[in-house]
């Protein structure tokens, strides 16, 4: 499984923000803009804990585990790797989201004098926020997660088929 990568993940924020950005103005020249709902940064605020708390949890068992505690309880290699592709995912999907709701954001602070408009790219900014935050987590939740490397697994690591699951 390759890990992710900050370029794709930033190469993705940026090209959807200035799509973002320049579909805001065409939109805003035809018409009404359409609103920045303010479940956005919830849902992502909501995901990022979700990432996190199982990445907290994958790392304490795996601890455990590594100490040798009687009580200790295992973790399943498959359910680790779904935990990382299900925070891959979500870290690619934040990525896309962000930098709309960063292009959308940074639209909408040229007209920061309307009352609607500024509580748009204040949600806006909190999508950003709150997207980079599911980034982290996914980050994190890669590295409890990526498996100790061998003297062997180097040339795995060239190629990217290094196995990532529990230590």
């Amino acid at each position: 499984m390759k890990q992710l990568r900050i370029g794709v993940l930033a190469g993705l924020f940026v090209v959807a923000g200035v799509l973002s950005w320049a579909g805001a103005r065409l939109w805003d020249s035809f018409g009404t803009l359409p609103s920045v709902p303010l479940a956005a940064p919830i849902v992502l605020a909501v995901i990022a804990v979700v990432l996190t708390a199982t990445a907290l949890s994958l790392r304490s068992r795996l601890r455990a585990q590594r100490e040798r505690r009687p009580d200790a309880k295992g973790v399943d290699p498959l359910m680790a790797a779904r935990a990382v592709v299900f925070g891959q995912a979500s870290a690619l999907v934040a990525a896309l989201v962000s930098g709309i709701y960063g292009g959308t954001g940074v639209y909408l602070l040229g007209h920061l004098d309307i009352p609607s408009r500024r509580d748009q790219a204040v949600y806006a900014g909190f999508s950003v926020l709150a997207g980079l935050a599911v980034i982290v987590a996914a980050f994190f939740l890669e590295r409890v997660c990526k498996l100790p490397e061998g003297p062997d697994d180097n040339d795995h690591d060239k190629h990217g088929t290094a196995p990532v699951g529990p230590v």
